[in-house]
């Protein structure tokens, strides 16, 4: 398929961590004319040639700002995951904001690319959960909550824009949790709780992307034409209980039901508001993605496996002092790959 250039790219969520090392990216690319950067509330960190426009997504204002630029690539990374902000307040942002992007989208005669960041979430955790999700599994149970299920909704609205414009090239990616220096969300500070609570009887597997891997992708995507949905994670995976060994913490074995209770520790130690039904699943049943297809269809591998965006991320917050038996998990694992 040939690739259609990217020339005027929008992205939203560009006052964030990742959408403003997206854009900083994209501006480095000598075939982009402009990149235009929209969120809620001012960047805090310079976005150098990115244009910035304060515009809610959620309202019709976003059409125009599509239309008066000529955008023909939208990058949507404005999906919001924090537990700090309510819950009503932050569908409205994930699917109001997508539906009324969607719709822009739709109506702009300029538009030839959208590329959504999504979630490995969609497809919820379960103990009837196949070892590895392919993109063709379907969620044993379809997740009922926050903001997995925000990113099903958004997901669909995104096949429906397909339906209307098959002119379009569409690639959502479905990122598992990001790992790296820059990283905060509600895993990272549950990991850098002092003492961390897990669930008695449960040690799940997890998988992680460094920050650098995934905007990487999120940059193919946008200048090349990639059309489809992919898993996006690095390779290999680490047991929770492993993870916290490396990291030095101390952690608890408590029933499922006690971590609910749980709200003024995370208030307190880790900026959250208690434990969320889809992070509580995910400390139980773990969530692991298959990412062939990704691989095979950029000719490329993350530099950073799960273990290894672990132990970045463990170094950037001083953590990680391991004893004796965490060192030999390491050995262990060096002896494994070579």
């Amino acid at each position: 398929m040939p690739t259609a250039a990217a020339r005027v790219v929008l992205v939203t969520g560009v006052s964030r961590f990742l959408g403003a090392r997206v854009a900083s990216t994209l501006q480095a690319d000598p075939g982009i004319e402009r990149v235009i950067g929209v969120d809620t509330v001012p960047p805090t960190t310079p976005l150098g040639r990115t244009e910035f426009v304060r515009v809610d997504i959620r309202t019709p204002s976003i059409a125009k700002v599509i239309a008066s630029a000529g955008v023909d690539t939208v990058v949507h990374l404005s999906l919001v995951t924090a537990q700090s902000v309510p819950r009503p307040k932050v569908k409205e942002l994930n699917v109001i904001g997508t539906m009324q992007l969607l719709a822009a989208c739709q109506r702009s005669p300029d538009m030839r690319k959208l590329v959504v960041r999504s979630s490995a979430a969609v497809y919820g955790s379960s103990p009837m959960d196949p070892a590895v999700f392919t993109e063709r599994d379907e969620p044993v149970e379809a997740p009922a909550h926050g903001y997995a299920k925000d990113a099903v909704e958004v997901e669909g609205y995104v096949r429906g824009l397909q339906r209307r414009r098959s002119d379009l090239t569409v690639s959502v990616l479905r990122f598992v949790n990001f790992l790296g220096p820059g990283v905060d969300s509600p895993l990272t500070r549950y990991l850098r709780m002092p003492v961390v609570p897990t669930v008695l009887g449960f040690d799940p597997r997890l998988q992680f992307v460094h920050e650098d891997d995934g905007i990487e992708v999120l940059r193919r995507m946008t200048v090349e034409d990639h059309p489809g949905t992919f898993n996006v994670a690095g390779d290999g995976v680490l047991l929770l209980s492993q993870a916290l060994r490396r990291a030095g913490r101390p952690f608890v074995p408590m029933p499922a039901q006690s971590l609910s209770v749980l709200g003024d520790m995370g208030r307190r130690f880790a900026g959250q508001t208690g434990f969320s039904p889809e992070l509580l699943r995910l400390l139980m049943y773990g969530r692991v993605v298959d990412t062939s297809r990704l691989v095979a269809e950029l000719s490329w591998r993350p530099k950073h496996s799960t273990e290894a965006a672990f132990a970045e991320f463990l170094s950037a917050h001083g953590m990680g002092q391991p004893g004796p038996l965490g060192l030999l998990e390491r050995l262990g694992s060096a002896l494994i790959r070579h």
